[in-house]
């Protein structure tokens, strides 16, 4: 088995729910990034989402794009991002790790090349954002060759044989984006719309769900975690650690706030 499918499979044995945290690679420094992940484990996160900065990120809202652009000016290009999952790598060897980004900085390595370098590195999946279904099948050979899952998404507006075929492939697990807009809008999270949605989903996936996109705290997560089988928050925590002094203030902010999140999935207040 995968960390992937090791980590769902101790999840639903214990009846929990996966939290997944977001964070930008190089963001809020490029020191911090290691440490946060660390931390983040600490707090109870059960797969670490690693953003890859790319300069134009469509489908994340201005939280995450300004991320993005801050940790590109530091330098964080696709080596950091692969460097930063080897060195988490030395203290931590269960903890998935997904890269999220886009297409073009995996495009430019080709698939094999990068999924050989991604697998080295130890990074368990990959999700990208702009990588239609119907043109993944390279990407998918060559990571299945070295072990990545390629991670797909679905949505509200997903239909009915879209939907059918992104629950047959699905691998690690299965993004349900939970609105249709970018990342960190959660004014339009509709937590009973998606319920109903992500039940149907996931009756027919071959993989968990999680559900992502505006998520921003402890009551939003329990609520969106009760048809899922995980939630992934980001905005929020990116938001969180922006100008964090130094590493140590970045991994003491990231527990702080994702601690709160875990109490909440467990069934605590």
């Amino acid at each position: 088995m995968t960390r992937i499918q090791t980590r769902f499979a101790r999840l639903q044995a214990s009846k929990r729910k996966a939290l997944v945290p977001f964070i930008t690679a190089g963001d809020p420094s490029l020191e911090a990034t290691v440490p946060v992940m660390h931390a983040l484990v600490a707090a109870g996160a059960d797969v670490i989402e690693l953003g890859v900065p790319f300069s134009d990120p469509m489908a994340d809202g201005p939280t995450i794009q300004r991320s993005s652009e801050r940790a590109l000016a530091r330098g964080a290009g696709m080596a950091f991002v692969l460097e930063s999952v080897r060195a988490f790598r030395e203290r931590d060897a269960e903890t998935p790790v997904v890269l999220m980004g886009y297409l073009n900085p995996v495009e430019i390595r080709g698939a094999e090349r990068f999924a050989a370098a991604a697998a080295r590195a130890g990074v368990d999946g990959v999700l990208l954002v702009d990588l239609p279904p119907e043109e993944a099948g390279p990407f998918r050979e060559a990571f299945a060759a070295h072990g990545l899952a390629l991670i797909l998404l679905a949505s509200p507006t997903t239909g009915q044989a879209r939907l059918a075929w992104l629950c047959e492939h699905a691998q690690g697990y299965l993004y349900y984006v939970s609105f249709a807009g970018v990342t960190g809008a959660s004014e339009r999270l509709d937590t009973a719309a998606a319920a109903a949605r992500l039940r149907t989903i996931r009756a027919a996936s071959r993989a968990p769900v999680v559900a992502g996109f505006g998520i921003k705290d402890a009551a939003s997560a329990a609520a969106m975690a009760a048809d899922a089988d995980g939630v992934v928050v980001g905005s929020a925590l990116v938001a969180a650690l922006a100008e964090s002094a130094d590493a140590g203030t970045a991994a003491a902010r990231a527990q702080a706030f994702l601690a709160p999140l875990r109490t909440a999935l467990d069934g605590g207040a």
